[in-house]
């Protein structure tokens, strides 16, 4: 049947259809979201024409013997609650939750329906900029996990972690939201104030972390220079794969070049991925055209391999730096470059996704964005759960892991005492440059006088004891110095290991 020249009912159908049978739908609906017919949007929106007032032989012509057996069950749910539920239900409220039932069921945190409003606001994730905390999130275990903070967002300012866990939104749960619903409570005006419960892996109790949203700059390519045992390396940081990043890294990798540089490191540490056109764009600069830099494998095992032009590598090594928070294309570019570009990779392991979404336009300003295919590395790896291992694994060091000391006003940390927040303390207090004398949690006498001496410092009253006022500045001290970018160990190897 061609479906450019379907009836205006047969299309709603055909819509109805593709969303309530899961992987025919899937095909259909990237059929029509790539057809060039330009009344698709129109005839898909048609005034709620209903897919009852098709008869059974014009449904039965549409889906077949099968899916007619498949979709009576759901035509008849849907008549049924029209025409007998208690109160009027929207023709709308049910087709969306059947929609979004139907994704649930999948148990894939990347498949998700989002209504207009919705799209709206993820496109704000490739546009110039947008206001919120600057993190990004997905559903893990039905919990919203930040991937990544965004760089030099209010949220890694926060000291917000990958797999960090968002419970509450200012005292209020978000369990049961969809991801978007999630989302959509998180952000807000610039300026404004957020309050979010975190439940961080390997800290007992939640705490809270308070957040003045902003004005997100979404530039995603940094460049600098520096000189190591003579020579001079190139870094360039992409913080995520947005519509202009490959050309941002073309521009500034050729300044680079052109200032002489004799290594790059291409630091993606924290980077949650984003475009794959843009990541294939950029990866075409580095691999060669006798190997693939990435495969695309659909639901049925076949294989796609994508190769570049470049006949000739670049003459000057490259290592790349990951972290937990690298996922998605920036595990594309870690991985092909190790096995395709002869890389180390630095840092710790990456996060693991190896999937790759389509959005698919269900016409009416809605879409599905669905996952059709895994993407494999140039040797046919799949990382998905597992991630990207480094050549070179190099921790930060242990101040960079710690958790916030949560204090009531009121509440202190004194001697004797002996919990995780003491641990935390004592940990900072050595970042800081201030002996505790232990860091395994316990209050001793000398903990007490490093945290005198570090009082004495900024001027606060010199009790040794902590309380609310000497924990924040304690924390923002600690973050200021990973901000700053102070003993990057892992930068600092993946440097090093340029011209060993």
């Amino acid at each position: 049947m061609n479906t450019l020249n379907l009836k205006k009912s047969h299309i709603v159908v055909l819509m109805l259809a593709a969303l309530l049978l899961g992987g025919v739908g899937s095909y259909i609906g990237v059929q029509l979201a790539q057809s060039d017919q330009p009344n698709y949007g129109n005839l898909a929106n048609s005034d709620q024409q209903d897919f009852i007032d098709l008869n059974p032989d014009e449904q039965e012509e549409l889906l077949g013997q099968d899916g007619m057996g498949d979709m009576r069950k759901v035509m008849q749910a849907y008549q049924t609650i029209q025409d007998n539920y208690l109160e009027k239900v929207e023709k709308n409220q049910l087709i969306e939750g059947a929609v979004q039932g139907m994704l649930d069921t999948l148990d894939d945190p990347y498949s998700v329906y989002m209504d207009k409003e919705t799209v709206e606001e993820f496109n704000h994730q490739i546009e110039s900029s947008f206001e919120g905390i600057g993190a990004e999130v997905s559903m893990v275990d039905d919990k919203v996990t930040i991937v990544a903070p965004i760089k030099d967002s209010p949220a890694e300012e926060a000291g917000l972690k990958p797999n960090d866990q968002i419970l509450k939104v200012d005292d209020e749960s978000i369990e049961g939201l969809d991801l978007f619903e999630a989302v959509s409570k998180i952000r807000g005006e610039q300026g404004s104030k957020v309050v979010l419960e975190i439940s961080r892996p390997g800290v007992e109790e939640p705490f809270d972390v308070e957040i003045i949203r902003d004005d997100i700059p979404l530039e995603t390519v940094y460049s600098e220079t520096q000189e190591i045992d003579g020579k001079k390396a190139g870094i360039i940081e992409i913080t995520s794969f947005s519509e202009n990043t490959a050309e941002r890294f073309y521009e500034e990798l050729m300044k680079l070049e052109e200032e002489g540089i004799e290594g790059l490191v291409i630091d993606v540490r924290g980077n949650p991925g984003g475009l794959l056109p843009s990541v294939e764009e950029i990866l075409k600069n580095f691999i060669t055209k006798d190997q693939p830099y990435v495969q695309i494998e659909d639901r049925n095992g076949e294989r796609s391999r994508y190769f570049s032009e470049l006949e000739e590598p670049k003459d000057y090594p490259i290592n790349v730096l990951i972290d937990e928070g690298s996922a998605s294309a920036s595990e594309i570019l870690a991985i092909a470059l190790k096995e395709a570009g002869n890389a180390e990779v630095v840092g710790t392991t990456s996060f693991g996704k190896g999937t790759v979404q389509q959005t698919i336009p269900m016409g009416d300003g809605s879409t599905i964005k669905l996952t059709l295919f895994k993407w494999l590395s140039p040797e046919g790896t799949w990382i998905h759960e597992d991630g990207v291992e480094p050549t070179i694994e190099v921790k930060q060091p242990d101040y960079f892991y710690t958790n916030p000391i949560q204090l009531d006003e009121g509440d202190t940390l004194k001697i004797n005492e002996s919990n995780d927040k003491v641990k935390s303390l004592q940990t900072m207090l050595i970042g800081l440059g201030f002996n505790p004398g232990r860091d395994d949690g316990v209050y001793s006498d000398q903990t007490e006088e490093a945290v005198r001496q570090y009082q004495k410092e900024q001027a606060l009253e010199a009790t040794g004891e902590v309380d609310q006022q000497t924990a924040e500045r304690i924390q923002a001290d600690i973050v200021g110095i990973i901000r700053s970018g102070e003993n990057d160990t892992q930068k600092d190897e993946a440097l090093n290991a340029l011209f060993k």
